[in-house]
């Protein structure tokens, strides 16, 4: 009796070890390569913001629709602009007189960068504006489900997530 308990365990121990460690290192492996490819396309996309000096539909949906077919999963982005808001009324100091005062952002954030596009078909910055784009993954991958049941840690942790933000380097002409 004690020899059939222990072979069970054995077999499951070896099945373990032969299936379930090396399926978890590659879907720990493709996250890795989802983040990258991540990480490069919004790179990509910002970078083309600062030099051109807007957003435009097509080029929010192309990135969009490339982030989603890289990996299968699906993401939330949000695109927030700062937009510089030179107030030329503001008071001279003495000690700089070429300089008017200090330059004031203001914020315009996802939903609002969505109902221009939508309105516009682009969004017009001007140099000196900040865009930040934030993406993260919203559904569950293999390895954190692999997590989740072998560790059983139930965190926060999203697999695919990145930011980027730039300085527009170029105003977007309408």
């Amino acid at each position: 009796m004690n020899d059939t308990v222990i072979t069970i365990v054995a077999i499951f121990l070896a099945a373990i070890l032969m299936f379930i460690f090396p399926l978890m290192t590659i879907a720990d492996r493709n996250d890795d390569i989802s983040q990258q490819a991540l990480q490069t396309v919004t790179a990509e996309f910002g970078n083309t913001i600062s030099l051109t000096g807007k957003i435009t539909e097509e080029a929010y949906d192309a990135y969009v629709l490339k982030i989603s077919s890289n990996s299968g999963n699906v993401y939330e982005v949000e695109i927030e602009c700062q937009i510089l808001d030179e107030n030329p009324a503001k008071k001279v100091t003495q000690v700089e007189t070429t300089k008017i005062g200090e330059n004031v952002y203001f914020t315009r954030y996802t939903s609002q960068n969505e109902e221009l596009l939508k309105q516009n078909g682009e969004i017009n910055l001007k140099e000196g504006d900040i865009v930040t784009i934030r993406v993260r993954n919203t559904n569950k991958t293999i390895s954190q489900l692999f997590k989740k049941v072998f560790y059983g840690s139930e965190s926060d942790y999203s697999a695919n997530e990145t930011s980027f933000s730039t300085v527009v380097k170029a105003n977007g002409q309408g």
